[in-house]
């Protein structure tokens, strides 16, 4: 039986245990809450006992996980067992564990097995076993044109009453993050109260609780405001930020606008790659003003690889201080008069 994860964490809460399942995909926060579904369902019929045993490394020996199957539960019944296989890939040893487990499960033995990755290229006669006696629920990535949808649903599963508009500026808020728009989410469910969240009041409510963030950063980067960059940085750093918590979202953005600079240069369509990029319309602005002071892709190349170069300072691995260098980087992508700023 294959499921979504939301799927299998809303039935999980009526129905009996299957003897294995298989969550596997790429979206975090989805493999987690169907298999946290799945833990709440055993604890709620009598299971108290857990192993855990993650076979992320090629040393993993599978032989100690085929003897835990045949080994006497201690404290209950039954007990659930826990493979985490990142790679979502057991290998011929593994394969050949779970497929026996698959033909003749133990009576006193549910089987979960999590995986960071999944493709087609992942099935195999393995996969086919735990379809036939149990579960998949493949947690594949969210599209850009999803996430809307996402937001809503989620925003009603926990209380919060938000129309549309509001939802829009959640969504543009959390960037595909789907971790990132829990928390929020779970925050409203709080602060909200009663009232039905407009866009204004959305806006304040997930606005971060310090003054300055990384998101303005970026948004102020992309277009052209230098001053702001500035006064943003001087916030972050007075609140204690660092640079290596920042530097991701802001070669995130650096990588997005080098894809956007190499389709207009080659006559591409801009509006697809900026879709392709997952890149809203409210969101598209910054960026066409952005390529508009830099429309040389081997400008945004060079901007790529001195955010790699203030990473490695960020991390210790590079000499200089990773604030200035941050700093002249952001201007020089803002302004284009600020290049000199750079490292030549």
């Amino acid at each position: 039986m294959e499921l979504k994860p939301e799927q299998l964490a809303a039935r999980a809460a009526t129905e009996a245990l299957h003897p294995v399942y298989l969550i596997a995909g790429p979206e975090t926060l989805r493999v987690l809450e169907a298999a946290d579904g799945v833990r709440n369902l055993a604890r709620a019929q009598g299971i108290s006992e857990r192993e855990v045993f993650d076979a992320s490394g090629r040393d993993f020996d599978w032989n100690q996980l085929d003897q835990a199957f045949n080994a006497p539960s201690l404290f209950s019944s039954q007990r659930l067992v826990e493979i985490r296989l990142p790679t979502g890939k057991p290998g011929k040893d593994g394969a050949d564990v779970i497929s026996r487990f698959c033909a003749n499960p133990p009576p006193d033995v549910i089987l979960l097995i999590t995986a960071g990755e999944w493709s087609k290229a992942h099935h195999g006669k393995w996969a086919d076993a735990i379809a036939r006696i149990g579960v998949i629920a493949v947690a594949w990535a969210i599209k850009p044109h999803e996430l809307q949808g996402w937001v809503e649903s989620r925003l009603r599963s926990r209380g919060v009453r938000a129309d549309r508009e509001a939802a829009l500026v959640l969504t543009e808020r959390v960037e595909g993050n789907l971790l990132a728009a829990a928390q929020e989410i779970d925050k409203l469910a709080l602060l909200a109260g009663e009232q039905t969240l407009d866009a204004e009041a959305m806006q304040s409510l997930v606005a971060d609780a310090a003054r300055y963030d990384v998101f303005r950063l970026t948004d102020a980067m992309l277009a052209g405001q230098g001053g702001q960059v500035s006064r943003i940085i001087q916030g972050l750093r007075a609140e204690g930020d660092m640079v290596a918590g920042l530097m991701p979202m802001i070669s995130k953005e650096l990588l997005r606008t080098a894809a956007l600079a190499r389709c207009q240069a080659s006559g591409g369509n801009l509006g697809a790659e900026m879709k392709a990029q997952g890149i809203w319309e409210s969101r598209q602005a910054p960026f066409k003003r952005a390529l508009q002071r830099h429309a040389n892709p081997l400008r945004w190349d060079r901007f790529v690889a001195e955010a790699s170069r203030v990473d490695r300072m960020a991390k210790g691995r590079a000499a200089g201080d990773p604030w200035v260098a941050m700093e002249r980087l952001l201007l020089a992508v803002a302004d284009a008069k600020a290049l000199r700023l750079l490292v030549a």
